[in-house]
């Protein structure tokens, strides 16, 4: 799959850089804005990540590594789905980045993720990502001091 076929969703969260890193880590705030995943990780470069759920009624259980961790700024982690169809090997594998950057009144959160099979790939992904982190905004500002 080609690496530069990037999907990209970026919004603004009206909530301090330090809430927004704590949800984009703390199981329970991920299970609140990301449709009820259940996310097991100690969040140290290495470590493995397990996301379990159930989207559009079928259960799914993904799967990645924790690439870098830079506190309140950036954290990329690989992620594999077999709901995609394809064997679980490397060249399967999405990274996704999620960058923090301080902005008017609240923190701007740009997700990349990359490896998508085609055009239609990474416009489905950007679709899914600019949900999630509406969700997240949503979250965020009906509790910022959670």
């Amino acid at each position: 799959m080609p690496k530069d076929l990037i999907a990209q969703s970026t919004i603004i969260v009206q909530a301090p850089k330090a809430r927004v890193w704590k949800a984009l880590l703390d199981p329970d705030d991920i299970r609140a804005y990301m449709f009820g995943t259940e996310v097991t990780t100690d969040w140290k470069v290495g470590s493995p990540i397990l996301w379990k759920g159930v989207w559009q009624g079928k259960p799914y259980e993904d799967r990645g590594q924790v690439m870098t961790i830079e506190t309140e700024t950036l954290v990329s982690y690989s992620h594999f789905s077999a709901a995609g169809g394809r064997p679980d090997v490397p060249e399967n594998h999405h990274l996704v980045t999620l960058r923090l950057e301080e902005a008017p009144g609240g923190t701007q959160v740009t997700l990349t993720q990359d490896n998508n099979a085609d055009e239609a790939a990474r416009q489905h992904s950007e679709k899914n990502w600019n949900a999630m982190l509406e969700s997240l905004k949503a979250h965020l500002e009906a509790s910022p001091e959670a």
